[in-house]
């Protein structure tokens, strides 16, 4: 899939980033970590916008909520870009192998399993170098921090996976109506 730039689809790309922002903010501890629906709409965002934009439209949106309302430094943020981004990706890459258009649900699910689980396994490799190499502590404690994270990650994770091929199959058919879904994606 070529990509190409276009008013829409940058317009498209930063509303998009907005909306993985704001969605962040509404979220519940669980487990020693927080459920939350950004995810899903990092994984609508690849299926939407392909890998490229929609990377962009999810790394960015949720970078823009580490820096500006998490609290966390710059190396944070941006490992939150490249890992939000590569869940993003991955699962464009997916969807649109099978499909220019990302129009096979089989095949979005199966993009929006692989892209969720890709993150997970890019939280839980951050989350095992930062508590032993940035911090320091010892292999015991970062076990257990790793083991208290994993069941919210992967309650995102599935939450995501669900959320993502539904709202892309109800967006799509609007989208496609007013001829949006081509400029979006070039």
């Amino acid at each position: 899939m070529k990509q190409k730039w276009n008013v829409s689809k940058i317009v498209f790309m930063a509303m998009l980033a907005a909306l993985v922002c704001v969605v962040t903010l509404y979220r519940f501890p669980l487990l020693g970590s927080k459920v939350h629906l950004a995810n899903a709409v990092c994984l609508l965002s690849g299926l939407l916008m392909g890998p490229v934009a929609g990377g962009l439209a999810a790394g960015l949106g949720s970078a823009l909520y580490d820096a500006l309302l998490g609290g966390y430094g710059v190396v944070e943020c941006l490992v939150t870009f490249v890992s939000k981004f590569a869940m993003a990706w991955v699962c464009a890459k997916i969807a649109f192998a099978a499909d220019e258009e990302a129009g096979k649900p089989v095949w979005n699910v199966v993009a929006s399993v692989v892209g969720a689980l890709t993150y997970v396994a890019l939280y839980m490799c951050k989350t095992f170098v930062f508590q032993k190499f940035v911090y320091g502590y010892p292999m015991e404690t970062v076990w257990l921090t790793m083991g208290s994270k994993l069941p919210a990650s992967l309650i995102n994770a599935l939450a995501a996976m669900v959320a993502a091929p539904v709202l892309y199959t109800a967006l799509r058919a609007a989208l496609n109506r007013n001829g949006l879904l081509k400029k979006l994606r070039g």
